[in-house]
């Protein structure tokens, strides 16, 4: 299994990284966890199909994290000509804002009928869902309350992913990385405490056996070099043995 970052940056373009796309590659399937609006951008500068992807995890309805569904979504039907099905699964509300989203960047897209099966499934805090071969739990997540957010679990077979999505720290998404083999997670800041973000301060508890850090802004971007932590940037690659 790997892992590759094809956005690894924050909303504001720090460090002139794209916004969140993480894609899980296995035996069977590609999966996009976050989908932001520079994604289809950056999977073609690396010469990947957006129609390999099989499904898209959301981790909470803001546009650095899934406004690039739409433009996916617009490519499938008029360029790509996607004919496999695309499933969707994201937390509560996820069908409507993408569709209220794809409307509003192209009016009267969102009535198009495309040639393939689109499947939204939304997964409930502290809910699980099996989509082939991947086991998908989550548990909510400290941000934004608008955006539905989520941290999630991702089980392959004896492999345990973590992706904390956004948000300030808590106990319970410490002990919800325990044991996992990666965590890839949100390290926006060095030590400036927020309400919704977690800062490398809070991040460096998690239990999981490797932490891969992203979404930094600007001053965390300063500290990569100085941290013992593995930090994302676009195009970095990590096998899963």
């Amino acid at each position: 299994m790997e892992i590759t970052f094809i956005g690894s940056g924050d909303a504001f373009g720090s460090g002139g990284r794209l916004q969140t796309c993480i894609l899980i590659n296995t035996e069977n399937l590609i999966a996009a966890v976050d989908f932001g609006a520079t994604s289809l951008t950056g999977l073609r500068s690396r010469g990947i199909d957006p129609n390999s992807i099989s499904v898209l995890l959301i981790s909470h309805l803001h546009g650095d994290h899934c406004g690039g569904v739409p433009f996916l979504l617009l490519d499938a039907i008029t360029s790509s000509k996607r004919k496999e099905p695309l499933t969707i699964i994201g937390p509560e509300g996820t069908e409507k804002y993408i569709y209220n989203l794809w409307e509003a960047l192209y009016p009267g897209s969102s009535s198009m009928q495309p040639d393939f099966q689109i499947e939204f499934l939304e997964i409930e805090p502290s809910g699980q869902l099996r989509y082939k071969d991947f086991i998908i739990s989550a548990i909510k997540a400290k941000h934004s309350i608008e955006s539905n957010p989520l941290a999630l679990k991702i089980s392959v077979e004896d492999k345990v992913i973590v992706y904390t999505g956004d948000g300030a720290p808590t106990d319970k998404l410490v002990d919800f990385t325990e044991n996992a083999d990666i965590a890839v997670a949100e390290c926006f800041s060095y030590s400036e405490k927020s309400e919704m973000h977690s800062n490398y301060m809070d991040v460096k508890h998690l239990k999981a056996k490797k932490l891969i850090l992203t979404h930094m802004n600007r001053d965390m971007l300063s500290y990569t070099d100085k941290v013992p932590e593995l930090c994302a940037y676009d195009g970095l690659k990590v096998e899963i043995q």
